[in-house]
């Protein structure tokens, strides 16, 4: 009598899983991705679970192909398996299937018998990307125990599937947002820019943009969507979008914001806003700029300091909104500091906001220093406020220097 195989506990197999998925390759397609699924756990479980064989069939229009097998069949099985338990008719019983010999009475004969015991299946995906996989084992296995262990399989790799496509999903919103963020400012003469964004989770809603026109002006924008993942993604991409083809088509500031929040306020994100500032720097000093909701930028002159609050509401929950323009002067050697709440909004231990002075603060000791020594002062600030943990919300900050002439 061949001893009964003992099952493995769902821990110790779940370690053995998560294994097997930190050997695969996230970026394959789902079909792929379960073929070499299966190769890789016949190779680790295949001792542990007295495996002989396994296939995997994937799901097509109107019947199932095979796409993979592995191990010993013996030389009828896989036509048997393809003429008498086609896997079409496993998807109407239930999602794990235990097959045995024909002398053996809990075989489901109306599915039709293997000439070998046993034999098992299991059903992972949905509609109309489904995969079955079969297995050959040896014999001797309890059949409660067989079910647990298949059910734990099956469990496992069915929440790694929903992962990638969530993770799939994230790596599309961070794409969209690497495609807007540009990698580092441009130049403009007369003048030092730098910038960052650190986003909370994977994809944040934050961003900045620049738009160089005719050699002798520079948009800048910063924005700040709410929620995070791709429909914050999203959103920024039509507001960047929108903002860009206004600013080329050389409409006016109040024009392209107004279009813009009628725009955002009828699409399928109208549940959600954006703040956003923007400007035209002219490389005389001159600005001219719109704040729609966003932390007033802070402009730094030798004669002191000035919050840009000129513009109206948050773009998207209003369906008319009014917009108007304000305007400022860099002076030699001023400093404009723009910022997301993820910076202001950053906690220390006693629940306290890093807030507006302690910025202020930050910005006065160290302005005397190139752009890019600014920026790293203000997020060396704002990371030690919070004792070094991680951020809350997005951080996004850039810094525009006027230098000395």
């Amino acid at each position: 009598m061949v001893a009964t195989p003992s099952h493995l506990d769902a821990k110790p197999l779940y370690r053995r899983l998560d294994s097997l998925f930190g050997a695969l390759d996230p970026k394959l397609p789902q079909g792929r991705l379960i073929e070499s699924f299966l190769e890789k756990f016949f190779e680790l479980l295949r001792e542990p679970l007295r495996l002989r064989a396994a296939c995997v069939y994937g799901e097509r229009r109107d019947d199932f192909e095979l796409l993979k097998s592995t191990g010993d069949f013996g030389m009828t099985l896989p036509e048997t398996l393809e003429r008498e338990i086609p896997p079409l008719q496993l998807l109407y019983r239930h999602r794990v299937y235990i097959f045995s010999d024909p002398a053996v009475d809990t075989s489901p004969a109306h599915l039709g018998l293997l000439p070998i015991a046993p034999a098992a299946a299991i059903i992972v995906g949905k509609r109309p990307n489904r995969h079955v996989l079969f297995f050959v084992l040896a014999d001797g296995w309890n059949m409660d125990e067989l079910d647990f262990t298949l059910n734990t399989v099956r469990s496992a790799l069915g929440s790694r599937l929903v992962d990638e496509r969530v993770r799939g999903s994230f790596q599309q919103a961070a794409e969209i947002q690497q495609s807007l963020l540009m990698e580092e400012a441009p130049d403009f003469p007369g003048y030092e820019i730098a910038c960052r964004s650190i986003p909370a989770e994977e994809v944040g809603g934050d961003f900045f943009d620049f738009l160089p026109m005719n050699g002798d002006m520079l948009g800048l924008a910063i924005g700040d969507a709410s929620g995070h993942g791709l429909p914050a993604a999203l959103l920024v991409r039509d507001v960047v979008t929108g903002l860009r083809m206004g600013v080329e088509k050389e409409f006016k500031l109040a024009h392209v914001f107004g279009k813009l929040n009628r725009v955002i306020h009828r699409s399928t994100l109208s549940s959600r806003f954006i703040s956003v500032f923007y400007a035209e720097l002219e490389d005389s000093g001159s600005i001219i700029y719109i704040n729609a909701g966003h932390p007033p930028p802070l402009l730094f002159n030798p004669g002191g300091v000035e919050g840009l609050t000129s513009g109206g509401t948050v773009i998207g929950p209003l369906p008319e909104a009014k917009f108007r323009r304000g305007f400022a002067r860099l002076e030699p050697g001023a400093v404009l500091v723009l910022c997301t709440d993820g910076i202001l909004e950053r906690r220390n231990l006693k629940g306290e906001f890093f807030g507006e002075d302690r910025l202020k603060q930050t910005i006065e000791k160290h302005r005397g220093g190139s752009a890019e020594a600014i920026l790293e002062a203000l997020f060396t600030a704002a990371v030690a406020f919070g004792k070094g943990r991680p951020w809350e919300d997005d951080a996004t900050a850039v810094i525009v220097r006027r230098i000395s002439t």
